[in-house]
C-alpha cells in the first residue's frame, strides 16, 4: 500500500520502520531538510535512533503534498501543538478513502481537544484510528518483541492498519474506544512525572506501585466520566504503557520529575525543559484545565499540577498516597 509518515522523530521513524517490513510504498514528511539529508548520506541519524540503518526502501519528502496525495494510509506522527496545523496543509489532498492513523499523544494546549478532535476540526473522515501502547522507539525500531492498541470507529481501519504494520514482532489488539486511548495516552505521561517525583525523594520500586496502583483508579474515573470504556485501562495503551513510562529512565518524562523530586535549583530543572520534550508537563495544564471545566474531581493530577506550577513540596506527594481514601 502507498503510506505517508507526517513526522521525522524517533517514534515515526520506528513505525515507519514496522511499516516497510512489509513491504509497503512508504514516504516520510519532514520539514526538516538536514535530517533528511543526514539519512541520505549516512543511511542512519544517531541522534534520533541510535545505530539502526535506514533502509533506502523508504523515501523522504520536505513537501507535504507528496507525502501525502494518493496515499492509502496517512500516519500522523508529530508533537500535539503541530497537529492542528499540518491538518489544515493536508486536507485537500485527503478523500474519503484515505485512512488516517494518529500516532501523537497529548491534548491541545489551547483548546483542550484531544487528537483525535483536532483533526476531525480540519479533515472531514470516517477513516481515523489512534495507536498507543508501551513502545519505547529505540526497542521497537531493534525489532524487540512489543504491543499497541488501535481504536477507531472505521471497521476499514480496524482491518486495514494491522495488515500493514503488525510484524512478527509487533501485536495489535483493537478497539472502538477511541477516547479512552487518548485519555491513557496522555495522562501516562503526567503519572509518569509523579514516579519520577518518588524516585528523586528516594523512594524505590515499592512506593512507585503504590502510585501506579492509585494513578490506575484515576485514569479509569476519568476514561467513564468522558464517555470512554473503562476496561481500556487494562489495554496495551493503558496498563501496559502506563508501567512503561512510570518505571523506566528512558522516559524524559520519569527524568523531569526525578530532578523535581531531588529538588534540583531551578535553572537546572528549566534547562531540562529547554533541551527536551517533556509531553506530561504540556499535557498537564490541559488536564488540569480540562478536569477543572468539567468539574471533574482528579486529586492526583491537581496535586501533581501544584508541584509542578506553585511549587509545593514535592513530599507532598507521598503524604498525598498516605492519605487518599
Amino acid at each position: 500500500m502507498k503510506i505517508g509518515v507526517i513526522g521525522l522523530g524517533a517514534y515515526s521513524l520506528a513505525i515507519s520502520l514496522m511499516l516497510n517490513k512489509n513491504d509497503n510504498d512508504i514516504t516520510i514528511w519532514s520539514e526538516a531538510e538536514d535530517k533528511i539529508e543526514t539519512i541520505k548520506r549516512k543511511g542512519q541519524i544517531d541522534y534520533i535512533l541510535p545505530n539502526i540503518k535506514i533502509p533506502s526502501s523508504l523515501k523522504f519528502t520536505t513537501d507535504l503534498e507528496v507525502a501525502t496525495k494518493d496515499k492509502d494510509i496517512i500516519f500522523i506522527i508529530v508533537a500535539a501543538q503541530y497537529v492542528g496545523n499540518i491538518s489544515r496543509s493536508i486536507k485537500d489532498y485527503i478523500t474519503e478513502d484515505t485512512i488516517i492513523c494518529i500516532g501523537t499523544k497529548g491534548i491541545e494546549q489551547d483548546s483542550c481537544k484531544f487528537i483525535d478532535k483536532v483533526v476531525l476540526k480540519e479533515i472531514k473522515t470516517k477513516n481515523l484510528a489512534v495507536i498507543s501502547g508501551p513502545t519505547f522507539a529505540i526497542d521497537l525500531a531493534k525489532g524487540e518483541p512489543a504491543a499497541i492498541s488501535l481504536a477507531s470507529h472505521s471497521k476499514k481501519a480496524l482491518e486495514t492498519i494491522p495488515k500493514v504494520l503488525a510484524t512478527d514482532n509487533l501485536k495489535i489488539r483493537t478497539t472502538e474506544d477511541v477516547i479512552g486511548l487518548e485519555i491513557c495516552g496522555s495522562i501516562k505521561n503526567v503519572i509518569a512525572i509523579a514516579a519520577g517525583i518518588i524516585d528523586g525523594l528516594g523512594y524505590g520500586e515499592t512506593t512507585q506501585a503504590f502510585l501506579i496502583t492509585e494513578a490506575l483508579h484515576d485514569i479509569k474515573s476519568l476514561i467513564k466520566e468522558l464517555g470512554g470504556e473503562k476496561n481500556t485501562i487494562l489495554s496495551y495503551a493503558g496498563i501496559g504503557d502506563l508501567l512503561l513510562t512510570c518505571t523506566s529512565t528512558k522516559s524524559r518524562n520519569f527524568t523531569y520529575g526525578t530532578l523535581l523530586g531531588q529538588k534540583a535549583p531551578y535553572k537546572e530543572i528549566e534547562r531540562y525543559l529547554i533541551d527536551n520534550t517533556v509531553e506530561g508537563y504540556y499535557t498537564l495544564k490541559s488536564i488540569y484545565k480540562l478536569i477543572n471545566d468539567e468539574d471533574i474531581d482528579l486529586e492526583t493530577i491537581n496535586l501533581i499540577y501544584d508541584i509542578i506550577f506553585n511549587q509545593e513540596n514535592p513530599d507532598i506527594l507521598i503524604e498525598f498516597l498516605i492519605s487518599k481514601k
